[in-house]
């Protein structure tokens, strides 16, 4: 299973800033660059109103319920939990949004499954390494995971290797973009991730 089997794309990419001011033109070079998973965290100031004015986009940091609504409400094409959020991803289950739900542990992994999770997102994963998450696949195959937290160049291929659907990233992408409002270099550094 992949992540978005219309995109086959490899890299969730996270646009968490200081403020909207970039976020919408960042997301669209992100996505002209070769990533269309593009998540905007809730943590973000103005998130909802960027994931309003962009199609297929995602909200990032959903925590609540009530995120789970204001974000499908808006228009997410996909929710991402930090952690199990049962309401959350049956929300966006009821209403054919795909949930990457958060988990780090055994148990964890599988209570986001067990509660409709469409991908496991292994967060904090730079934390653990790829060699658990190949550990994890052995008694969850069925599982997508998409290892999420610490994820530089290096680690993703690695993680990859070892069997995840796709994996998350932000600042080693995202660089200081949403501060400065340096487009080109994030295409360049996009053209770089979609390239996995």
């Amino acid at each position: 299973m992949s992540p978005a089997p219309e995109t086959g794309s490899k890299v969730v990419a996270i646009l968490r800033g200081p403020d909207d001011r970039h976020l919408v033109r960042a997301a669209t070079v992100l996505r002209d660059a070769g990533l269309p998973l593009v998540e905007l965290p809730l943590t973000t100031p103005g998130a909802l109103r960027a994931i309003e004015r962009l199609d297929g986009v995602g909200a990032g940091t959903v925590r609540t319920l009530q995120d789970a609504r204001d974000a499908v409400g808006a228009g997410a094409a996909f929710l991402v939990t930090p952690a199990v959020v049962p309401d959350a991803i049956a929300y966006g289950a009821e209403h054919g949004v795909p949930v990457y739900a958060g988990a780090l542990s055994p148990t964890e992994v599988l209570a986001a499954h067990a509660a409709g999770a469409s991908y496991v997102k292994i967060f904090p994963a730079g934390t653990v390494g790829p060699g658990y998450l190949a550990a994890l696949r052995q008694p969850f195959p069925d599982i997508a995971f998409v290892p999420t937290g610490g994820v530089d160049l290096a680690a993703a291929r690695a993680f990859l290797a070892a069997g995840a659907a796709a994996v998350g990233v932000g600042s080693p992408l995202a660089g200081d973009a949403l501060v400065t409002g340096d487009l080109d270099a994030l295409h360049e550094r996009a053209r770089v991730w979609a390239a996995l």
